[in-house]
C-alpha cells in the first residue's frame, strides 16, 4: 500500500516531493512500531539507482530530511543510524564527484575557441618569420560598435548640419566673435573640498572666475552674470560633502544642462600629478555622434578659448561612451632615453637616443551623466525642455542618446 502511495505521488507531484512523502509515512509508522525502521532503508536501497537519473538539488533535499527525522529518534538501534549516514556520505560524495566533472569538463565552445586562437597564434608568429603582415585580428563585439542605428546620426561635413551650426547659439563664440567667460559658482555652505575642487577647476578653465553664492537665487544669478558679458555660468551642486552636480547654462539665451557628477577624484589624490599652468589647453572632444551629442558637444566646447597655446602642451579631454561623458586633463611630455638596439654587435653602436613621449594627469577628473537638457536660460516652472530620460525611450541596452 505504501509502494502503491509513492508511487501516485510521484507521477502527479514531482520526484523530490515523492521522497520526502515516502520517507515521512515510513518513519511515521515507526513511532509506533519501532521494527518497521526497516521501510526506509528498504525504501532509499530500492530507489538508489533511480536517484542518479534525477537533479543533484532533489536528492540532496531528500538526504537532508532524512538525516533529520532519523536522527531525532533515540530508540533506534546504533546499526540502523550508522547505516543511514553512511548511505548519506556515499550518496553525497558520488554527487559531489558529478558536479565537480561537469564544471571542469571543457565544453564544445570552449575547444572551438581554443583551436581557433591557437591557429591565429600560429599563422602571427610565421607571418612575423617570413616578413609578411600578420593576419587582421577578430574585432570584439562590444555594445559600442554594435549599438542601434540612430536616425539622428550626424556628419559635421554634412551641409545641413553645418547651416544648423552657423545659427546656433554657439555660432560667434566658434567665429572668434565672443571669447569665453565663465562664471563658477556653488550651492549653498559649500564645504572645504568643494573649494578644493573649485580651484583645480579654475586652473582647468583659463577663462573663468569665482563668485560665492551669497544666497542669491539660481535667476538673479543668471541675470547678474548676463547683464556683465559672462558667455556661461556653471553651478557645482554637493550633498554631504560630496560634489554630485553640475548645472550649465549658456548665456544670455541658453540652453541649460544639468548633469549628475560622479567619480570625482582631485589632483592631489592622482599618483604622479603634475600641476597646471596658465596656458590655454587644446580640446578634445569624442563619440559625440547624435544631434544631441552633437549640441552637447558644442556646448562644452564653448568653456575653452578657440586658440590653444601649444606651448603648455595641456590637453582636456570630454570622451563620450555609453552616454556618459570622462573628463580627463593631461600634459603631453616629451622626453629623451636611451634605448638598445640588440642586433647590433659594437655595444657602443648599440646605444642609441629617441624621443618618447607621455602623458603626465594634472586632475582633476569626473564624470558626467546627463540629466536633462532645457531651453533658455534656467527656469525650473515654466521651463520647455529639449531632452529627457524617458522609460519608454531606453528600449535597449545597446542604444545611446549621444
Amino acid at each position: 500500500m505504501l509502494m502503491l502511495l509513492m508511487f501516485v505521488v510521484r507521477s502527479h507531484i514531482g520526484w523530490g516531493l515523492t521522497c520526502k512523502v515516502g520517507i515521512q509515512a515510513a518513519i511515521g509508522s515507526t513511532v509506533h512500531r519501532r521494527h518497521h525502521m526497516s521501510a526506509v532503508f528498504t525504501y532509499l536501497f530500492t530507489r538508489e539507482r533511480e536517484w542518479g537519473q534525477h537533479s543533484t538539488e532533489d536528492c540532496s533535499k531528500s538526504f537532508r530530511f532524512l538525516v533529520h527525522r532519523v536522527a531525532q529518534y533515540e530508540d533506534v538501534t546504533p546499526c540502523i543510524r550508522l547505516t543511514a549516514l553512511q548511505l548519506t556520505y556515499q550518496r553525497s560524495k558520488s554527487l559531489g564527484t558529478k558536479q565537480a566533472h561537469n564544471q571542469t569538463t571543457p565544453s564544445a565552445l570552449q575547444k572551438t575557441k581554443t583551436k581557433e586562437r591557437q591557429k591565429r597564434q600560429k599563422e602571427a608568429t610565421r607571418a612575423e618569420e617570413l616578413g609578411l603582415e600578420p593576419p587582421p585580428k577578430p574585432v570584439q563585439h562590444t555594445l559600442e560598435n554594435t549599438r542601434e542605428a540612430d536616425d539622428t546620426m550626424v556628419d559635421p561635413t554634412d551641409e545641413e548640419v553645418m547651416a544648423d551650426e552657423n545659427d546656433d547659439e554657439f555660432a560667434a563664440h566658434f567665429a572668434n566673435a565672443r571669447p569665453p567667460k565663465v562664471l563658477i559658482t556653488t550651492s549653498y555652505k559649500p564645504s572645504k573640498i568643494m573649494y578644493t575642487f573649485l580651484s583645480e577647476m579654475l586652473e582647468l578653465l583659463p577663462c573663468a572666475e569665482y563668485y560665492k553664492r551669497n544666497g542669491f537665487p539660481l535667476k538673479k544669478i543668471v541675470k547678474f552674470a548676463a547683464n556683465r558679458g559672462y558667455t556661461d555660468l556653471m553651478v557645482f551642486n554637493e550633498d554631504r560633502k560630496q560634489v554630485n552636480g553640475l548645472l550649465l547654462v549658456h548665456l544670455p539665451d541658453g540652453p541649460t544642462a544639468h548633469f549628475r557628477l560622479s567619480n570625482l577624484k582631485l589632483g592631489r589624490d592622482i599618483k604622479g600629478h603634475g600641476r597646471s599652468t596658465s596656458h590655454k589647453p587644446e580640446l578634445i572632444l569624442n563619440h559625440f555622434d547624435t544631434r544631441l551629442g552633437h549640441r552637447l558637444g558644442r556646448m562644452l566646447a564653448s568653456l575653452f578659448p578657440q586658440d590653444p597655446q601649444f606651448r603648455g602642451r595641456r590637453v582636456v579631454t570630454f570622451h563620450n561612451q555609453r552616454d556618459f561623458i570622462f573628463l580627463r586633463h593631461h600634459r603631453y611630455i616629451f622626453e629623451e632615453k636611451e634605448t638598445r638596439d640588440q642586433a647590433a654587435k659594437d655595444p657602443a653602436k648599440a646605444k642609441k637616443k629617441a624621443v618618447i613621449a607621455r602623458l603626465q594627469e594634472l586632475g582633476p577628473r569626473f564624470t558626467l551623466k546627463l540629466l536633462s537638457l532645457q531651453k533658455g536660460t534656467f527656469d525650473s516652472r515654466n521651463g520647455e525642455f529639449e531632452w529627457l530620460p524617458k522609460k519608454e525611450n531606453k528600449t535597449s541596452r545597446r542604444r545611446f542618446f549621444l
